[in-house]
Protein backbone atom coordinates (compact mmCIF):
# COMPACT_ATOMS: atom_id res chain seq x y z
CA UNK A 1 0.00 0.00 0.00
CA UNK A 2 1.59 3.24 -0.92
CA UNK A 3 2.69 5.80 2.04
CA UNK A 4 -0.83 8.09 2.37
CA UNK A 5 1.93 10.93 3.31
CA UNK A 6 3.35 11.08 0.02
CA UNK A 7 1.68 12.65 -2.91
CA UNK A 8 4.50 14.19 -5.11
CA UNK A 9 8.53 12.88 -5.13
CA UNK A 10 10.50 14.67 -6.69
CA UNK A 11 14.18 12.70 -8.82
CA UNK A 12 17.88 14.56 -9.36
CA UNK A 13 20.40 13.47 -10.98
CA UNK A 14 24.15 14.65 -9.61
CA UNK A 15 27.89 14.54 -10.84
CA UNK A 16 29.44 12.90 -13.18
CA UNK A 17 26.71 11.47 -15.80
CA UNK A 18 26.88 7.26 -15.97
CA UNK A 19 25.54 4.58 -17.92
CA UNK A 20 22.23 3.46 -17.02
CA UNK A 21 19.95 7.03 -15.15
CA UNK A 22 18.07 6.90 -17.56
CA UNK A 23 17.10 2.94 -16.46
CA UNK A 24 16.73 4.45 -12.55
CA UNK A 25 14.76 7.30 -13.93
CA UNK A 26 12.42 5.10 -15.62
CA UNK A 27 11.85 2.72 -13.15
CA UNK A 28 11.34 5.21 -10.27
CA UNK A 29 9.11 7.21 -12.00
CA UNK A 30 6.82 4.12 -13.47
CA UNK A 31 7.06 2.42 -9.91
CA UNK A 32 5.47 5.60 -8.46
CA UNK A 33 2.61 6.31 -10.98
CA UNK A 34 1.76 3.24 -10.40
CA UNK A 35 1.22 3.79 -6.48
CA UNK A 36 -0.56 7.09 -7.42
CA UNK A 37 2.02 9.38 -6.76
CA UNK A 38 2.92 12.66 -8.89
CA UNK A 39 6.64 12.67 -10.11
CA UNK A 40 9.01 15.53 -11.42
CA UNK A 41 12.53 15.10 -12.13
CA UNK A 42 14.50 18.69 -11.18
CA UNK A 43 16.96 19.85 -13.74
CA UNK A 44 20.99 19.70 -13.15
CA UNK A 45 21.26 18.32 -9.94
CA UNK A 46 19.52 20.76 -8.01
CA UNK A 47 19.88 23.62 -9.98
CA UNK A 48 16.36 23.52 -11.10
CA UNK A 49 15.63 24.74 -7.81
CA UNK A 50 18.10 26.95 -7.04
CA UNK A 51 17.82 28.24 -9.90
CA UNK A 52 14.68 28.34 -11.62
CA UNK A 53 14.96 31.59 -13.59
CA UNK A 54 17.39 29.63 -15.97
CA UNK A 55 15.36 27.21 -17.43
CA UNK A 56 12.06 27.38 -19.71
CA UNK A 57 9.94 24.92 -17.25
CA UNK A 58 11.14 26.62 -13.70
CA UNK A 59 13.52 24.30 -13.54
CA UNK A 60 10.68 21.13 -13.23
CA UNK A 61 9.99 18.18 -15.82
CA UNK A 62 6.91 16.76 -15.07
CA UNK A 63 7.31 13.16 -15.58
CA UNK A 64 4.75 10.93 -17.10
CA UNK A 65 4.87 7.57 -19.19
CA UNK A 66 5.34 9.08 -22.03
CA UNK A 67 8.40 10.75 -21.06
CA UNK A 68 10.49 7.97 -20.00
CA UNK A 69 9.27 5.77 -23.02
CA UNK A 70 12.14 4.36 -24.60
CA UNK A 71 14.75 5.77 -22.42
CA UNK A 72 16.52 2.42 -20.78
CA UNK A 73 19.21 2.10 -23.49
CA UNK A 74 19.91 5.68 -23.60
CA UNK A 75 23.33 6.92 -21.90
CA UNK A 76 23.31 10.38 -20.05
CA UNK A 77 20.33 11.62 -17.66
CA UNK A 78 17.05 13.44 -19.67
CA UNK A 79 17.15 15.61 -16.37
CA UNK A 80 20.62 16.73 -16.86
CA UNK A 81 23.38 16.74 -14.46
CA UNK A 82 26.11 18.99 -12.70
CA UNK A 83 29.09 18.55 -10.50
CA UNK A 84 29.15 22.11 -9.60
CA UNK A 85 27.01 23.96 -7.07
CA UNK A 86 27.26 21.98 -4.34
CA UNK A 87 23.95 23.19 -1.49
CA UNK A 88 26.44 22.49 1.04
CA UNK A 89 29.38 24.46 -0.11
CA UNK A 90 27.55 26.50 -2.62
CA UNK A 91 30.01 29.29 -4.72
CA UNK A 92 28.84 32.81 -3.91
CA UNK A 93 30.87 35.80 -5.90
CA UNK A 94 31.38 38.36 -3.57
CA UNK A 95 31.70 42.37 -4.61
CA UNK A 96 35.21 42.08 -4.40
CA UNK A 97 36.12 39.33 -6.84
CA UNK A 98 36.49 36.65 -4.19
CA UNK A 99 34.45 33.79 -3.88
CA UNK A 100 33.25 32.35 -0.85
CA UNK A 101 31.07 29.06 0.15
CA UNK A 102 27.53 28.93 2.08
CA UNK A 103 25.74 26.18 3.55
CA UNK A 104 21.88 26.44 1.44
CA UNK A 105 20.63 23.27 2.29
CA UNK A 106 17.93 24.84 5.02
CA UNK A 107 16.54 27.25 2.01
CA UNK A 108 16.75 23.98 -0.35
CA UNK A 109 14.77 21.85 1.65
CA UNK A 110 12.35 25.04 2.25
CA UNK A 111 12.35 25.20 -1.89
CA UNK A 112 11.21 21.87 -1.76
CA UNK A 113 8.20 22.26 0.33
CA UNK A 114 7.41 25.20 -1.72
CA UNK A 115 7.15 23.03 -5.18
CA UNK A 116 4.57 20.53 -2.86
CA UNK A 117 7.53 18.06 -3.18
CA UNK A 118 6.66 15.18 -0.30
CA UNK A 119 10.12 13.36 -0.55
CA UNK A 120 13.40 13.56 -3.05
CA UNK A 121 14.93 10.12 -4.75
CA UNK A 122 18.23 11.47 -5.31
CA UNK A 123 20.70 9.58 -7.82
CA UNK A 124 24.09 10.34 -7.66
CA UNK A 125 28.11 9.20 -5.86
CA UNK A 126 29.47 9.59 -2.86
CA UNK A 127 29.52 13.55 -3.21
CA UNK A 128 25.68 13.29 -3.69
CA UNK A 129 24.94 10.83 -1.33
CA UNK A 130 26.37 13.34 1.52
CA UNK A 131 24.42 16.05 0.20
CA UNK A 132 21.13 13.68 0.71
CA UNK A 133 22.46 13.08 3.96
CA UNK A 134 22.75 16.51 4.73
CA UNK A 135 18.96 17.54 3.31
CA UNK A 136 17.83 14.62 5.50
CA UNK A 137 19.17 15.74 8.40
CA UNK A 138 17.64 19.26 7.82
CA UNK A 139 13.89 17.51 8.04
CA UNK A 140 13.64 15.87 3.83
CA UNK A 141 12.50 12.69 3.36
CA UNK A 142 15.46 11.65 1.02
CA UNK A 143 16.47 8.01 -0.15
CA UNK A 144 19.54 7.76 -2.04
CA UNK A 145 20.47 5.82 -5.30
CA UNK A 146 23.89 5.11 -5.76
CA UNK A 147 25.78 6.15 -9.13
CA UNK A 148 29.14 6.27 -10.00
CA UNK A 149 32.01 4.46 -12.98
CA UNK A 150 34.09 4.45 -10.41
CA UNK A 151 32.13 1.94 -8.04
CA UNK A 152 33.98 3.33 -4.97
CA UNK A 153 30.76 4.08 -2.80
CA UNK A 154 30.59 1.50 0.37
CA UNK A 155 27.96 -0.34 1.76
CA UNK A 156 27.00 -1.65 -2.16
CA UNK A 157 28.32 -4.88 -4.14
CA UNK A 158 28.58 -2.71 -7.19
CA UNK A 159 27.31 0.68 -8.60
CA UNK A 160 25.80 0.73 -11.95
CA UNK A 161 27.82 2.59 -14.38
CA UNK A 162 30.69 0.41 -13.50
CA UNK A 163 30.11 -2.15 -15.50
CA UNK A 164 29.56 -0.49 -18.95
CA UNK A 165 32.98 1.52 -18.47
CA UNK A 166 34.97 -1.64 -17.82
CA UNK A 167 33.14 -3.60 -20.78
CA UNK A 168 34.05 -0.34 -22.52
CA UNK A 169 37.96 0.31 -21.53
CA UNK A 170 38.34 -3.81 -22.04
CA UNK A 171 37.48 -3.01 -25.84
CA UNK A 172 39.41 0.26 -25.90
CA UNK A 173 42.57 -2.39 -24.56
CA UNK A 174 41.80 -4.83 -26.85
CA UNK A 175 42.07 -2.36 -30.32
CA UNK A 176 45.34 -0.63 -29.07
CA UNK A 177 47.04 -4.25 -28.41
CA UNK A 178 47.21 -4.73 -32.18
CA UNK A 179 48.42 -1.08 -33.06
CA UNK A 180 51.23 -1.56 -30.64
CA UNK A 181 51.97 -4.78 -31.49
CA UNK A 182 51.76 -3.76 -35.12
CA UNK A 183 54.34 -0.86 -34.08
CA UNK A 184 56.53 -2.15 -30.94
CA UNK A 185 55.40 0.25 -28.94
CA UNK A 186 54.58 0.69 -25.14
CA UNK A 187 50.92 2.44 -25.15
CA UNK A 188 49.76 4.26 -22.37
CA UNK A 189 46.17 4.28 -21.16
CA UNK A 190 44.68 6.37 -18.56
CA UNK A 191 41.61 5.83 -17.19
CA UNK A 192 38.78 7.35 -14.72
CA UNK A 193 38.31 6.19 -11.18
CA UNK A 194 39.21 9.39 -9.22
CA UNK A 195 40.85 7.52 -6.20
CA UNK A 196 39.75 4.02 -6.37
CA UNK A 197 41.33 1.67 -8.93
CA UNK A 198 38.40 -0.58 -9.88
CA UNK A 199 37.89 0.44 -13.89
CA UNK A 200 41.97 0.19 -14.44
CA UNK A 201 41.90 -3.49 -12.31
CA UNK A 202 39.14 -5.11 -13.78
CA UNK A 203 39.58 -3.79 -17.67
CA UNK A 204 42.87 -4.21 -17.34
CA UNK A 205 43.50 -7.91 -16.29
CA UNK A 206 40.18 -8.38 -18.76
CA UNK A 207 42.17 -6.64 -21.64
CA UNK A 208 45.47 -8.23 -21.10
CA UNK A 209 47.40 -5.24 -19.64
CA UNK A 210 50.81 -6.06 -18.83
CA UNK A 211 51.02 -3.79 -15.80
CA UNK A 212 47.87 -1.39 -14.16
CA UNK A 213 48.86 1.21 -11.83
CA UNK A 214 46.27 1.88 -8.95
CA UNK A 215 45.43 4.48 -6.52
CA UNK A 216 46.43 1.60 -3.78
CA UNK A 217 49.37 0.60 -4.91
CA UNK A 218 52.06 3.68 -4.90
CA UNK A 219 54.28 3.20 -8.33
CA UNK A 220 57.77 2.85 -8.25
CA UNK A 221 58.31 3.62 -12.07
CA UNK A 222 61.33 1.10 -12.35
CA UNK A 223 59.43 -1.85 -11.91
CA UNK A 224 57.37 -0.99 -14.89
CA UNK A 225 60.81 -0.76 -16.94
CA UNK A 226 62.11 -3.69 -15.68
CA UNK A 227 58.36 -5.44 -16.61
CA UNK A 228 58.37 -3.69 -20.25
CA UNK A 229 62.46 -4.60 -20.48
CA UNK A 230 61.78 -8.40 -19.58
CA UNK A 231 58.94 -8.50 -22.15
CA UNK A 232 61.34 -7.13 -25.09
CA UNK A 233 64.26 -9.68 -23.92
CA UNK A 234 61.76 -12.67 -24.60
CA UNK A 235 60.84 -11.02 -28.04
CA UNK A 236 57.54 -9.28 -27.03
CA UNK A 237 58.73 -5.86 -28.28
CA UNK A 238 54.94 -4.17 -27.06
CA UNK A 239 53.64 -3.54 -23.45
CA UNK A 240 50.39 -2.19 -22.73
CA UNK A 241 50.23 0.22 -19.03
CA UNK A 242 47.00 0.85 -17.83
CA UNK A 243 46.89 3.95 -15.58
CA UNK A 244 43.94 4.86 -13.19
CA UNK A 245 43.63 8.99 -13.06
CA UNK A 246 44.44 8.67 -9.11
CA UNK A 247 47.27 6.08 -9.80
CA UNK A 248 50.61 7.91 -7.69
CA UNK A 249 54.52 7.28 -7.61
CA UNK A 250 55.75 5.43 -4.32
CA UNK A 251 56.86 9.14 -2.59
CA UNK A 252 55.03 11.52 -4.34
CA UNK A 253 51.09 13.12 -5.39
CA UNK A 254 48.93 12.45 -7.28
CA UNK A 255 48.05 14.49 -10.94
CA UNK A 256 45.77 17.39 -10.31
CA UNK A 257 45.17 19.62 -13.39
CA UNK A 258 42.62 21.73 -11.40
CA UNK A 259 40.81 23.14 -8.49
CA UNK A 260 37.50 25.33 -8.32
CA UNK A 261 35.86 26.55 -5.46
CA UNK A 262 32.79 24.25 -5.15
CA UNK A 263 33.84 21.34 -7.01
CA UNK A 264 36.43 18.24 -5.94
CA UNK A 265 39.85 18.61 -7.47
CA UNK A 266 40.40 17.70 -11.14
CA UNK A 267 43.00 14.37 -11.30
CA UNK A 268 44.18 13.98 -14.55
CA UNK A 269 48.17 13.99 -16.72
CA UNK A 270 49.28 11.33 -15.19
CA UNK A 271 48.93 9.56 -18.33
CA UNK A 272 51.86 11.42 -19.76
CA UNK A 273 53.56 11.49 -16.77
CA UNK A 274 54.19 8.41 -16.70
CA UNK A 275 54.90 7.68 -21.02
CA UNK A 276 57.90 11.08 -20.56
CA UNK A 277 59.39 8.69 -17.95
CA UNK A 278 59.05 5.55 -19.47
CA UNK A 279 60.48 6.09 -22.55
CA UNK A 280 64.16 7.14 -21.83
CA UNK A 281 64.08 3.86 -19.01
CA UNK A 282 63.16 1.24 -22.06
CA UNK A 283 64.41 3.26 -25.11
CA UNK A 284 60.62 2.41 -26.39
CA UNK A 285 58.75 4.96 -28.76
CA UNK A 286 55.54 5.34 -25.57
CA UNK A 287 52.65 6.94 -26.92
CA UNK A 288 49.25 8.00 -24.33
CA UNK A 289 45.78 7.29 -24.88
CA UNK A 290 43.60 8.78 -22.35
CA UNK A 291 39.85 7.46 -22.21
CA UNK A 292 38.67 9.91 -19.67
CA UNK A 293 34.74 10.83 -20.62
CA UNK A 294 34.11 8.08 -23.40
CA UNK A 295 33.87 5.94 -20.47
CA UNK A 296 31.03 7.75 -19.04
CA UNK A 297 28.67 7.78 -22.22
CA UNK A 298 26.81 5.26 -24.72
CA UNK A 299 24.71 3.07 -24.34
CA UNK A 300 24.60 1.07 -20.82
CA UNK A 301 25.52 -2.93 -20.57
CA UNK A 302 22.20 -5.22 -19.84
CA UNK A 303 23.75 -5.51 -16.06
CA UNK A 304 23.84 -1.66 -15.82
CA UNK A 305 20.22 -1.12 -17.03
CA UNK A 306 19.06 -4.36 -15.23
CA UNK A 307 20.71 -2.80 -11.46
CA UNK A 308 19.45 0.62 -12.72
CA UNK A 309 15.96 -0.22 -12.93
CA UNK A 310 16.22 -2.71 -9.91
CA UNK A 311 17.34 0.42 -7.83
CA UNK A 312 14.69 2.82 -9.25
CA UNK A 313 12.25 0.26 -7.92
CA UNK A 314 13.63 -0.11 -4.57
CA UNK A 315 13.86 3.50 -3.82
CA UNK A 316 9.95 3.75 -4.36
CA UNK A 317 9.60 0.95 -2.15
CA UNK A 318 11.62 2.25 0.11
CA UNK A 319 9.37 5.44 0.96
CA UNK A 320 6.39 3.19 0.16
CA UNK A 321 7.40 1.59 2.78
CA UNK A 322 8.27 4.75 5.07
CA UNK A 323 11.89 4.12 5.30
CA UNK A 324 13.35 7.75 4.68
CA UNK A 325 17.87 8.75 5.29
CA UNK A 326 18.48 5.42 3.33
CA UNK A 327 20.28 4.38 0.35
CA UNK A 328 19.37 1.39 -2.17
CA UNK A 329 22.25 -0.99 -1.96
CA UNK A 330 22.94 -4.21 -4.06
CA UNK A 331 23.36 -6.80 -1.87
CA UNK A 332 23.20 -10.32 -3.79
CA UNK A 333 20.77 -11.72 -4.69
CA UNK A 334 18.66 -8.88 -3.21
CA UNK A 335 18.54 -4.97 -3.17
CA UNK A 336 18.70 -3.72 0.15
CA UNK A 337 18.74 -0.25 2.11
CA UNK A 338 21.17 1.41 4.64
CA UNK A 339 21.70 4.11 6.12
CA UNK A 340 22.88 7.45 4.31
CA UNK A 341 25.77 7.76 7.36
CA UNK A 342 26.93 4.49 6.90
CA UNK A 343 26.91 4.62 2.81
CA UNK A 344 29.17 7.59 3.39
CA UNK A 345 31.15 7.01 5.89
CA UNK A 346 34.35 6.03 3.91
CA UNK A 347 35.08 5.48 -0.03
CA UNK A 348 35.53 1.44 -1.17
CA UNK A 349 38.78 1.17 -2.29
CA UNK A 350 40.39 -2.06 -3.90
CA UNK A 351 41.27 -4.01 -1.09
CA UNK A 352 44.94 -5.49 -1.39
CA UNK A 353 43.94 -8.87 -0.70
CA UNK A 354 41.25 -9.05 -3.42
CA UNK A 355 40.73 -11.66 -5.65
CA UNK A 356 40.69 -10.14 -8.17
CA UNK A 357 44.18 -8.32 -7.89
CA UNK A 358 45.74 -12.00 -6.61
CA UNK A 359 44.57 -12.91 -10.13
CA UNK A 360 46.42 -10.16 -11.95
CA UNK A 361 49.41 -11.08 -10.09
CA UNK A 362 49.13 -14.79 -10.79
CA UNK A 363 49.17 -13.90 -14.49
CA UNK A 364 52.52 -11.77 -14.01
CA UNK A 365 51.00 -8.43 -14.45
CA UNK A 366 53.08 -5.83 -12.90
CA UNK A 367 51.46 -3.51 -10.20
CA UNK A 368 54.83 -1.28 -9.86
CA UNK A 369 55.84 -2.68 -6.62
Amino acid sequence: MANTLINRIGLSTGGGDAPGLNAVIRAATLAALNRGWQVVGIRDGFNGLLLPDDYPDNGLMKLSRRTVRGITHLGGTILGTTNRGNPCKYPISQPDGTVIEVDRTGELVELFRQAQIDALITIGGDGSMAIAKALWEKGLNVVGVPKTIDNDLDSTEATFGFDTAVAFATECLDRLHTTAASHNRVIVVEVMGRYAGWIALHAGIAGSADAILIPEIPYDLDRVAQKINEREGSGRKFSLVVAAEGAKPLHGEVSVIGKEVGRAERLGGIGDKIAEELQPMTGKETRVVVLGHLLRGGTPTAQDRLLGLRFGAAAVRALAEGQNGVMVALDPPSVNYVPLERATRRMKTVPLDSDTLQTGRDLGICFGD
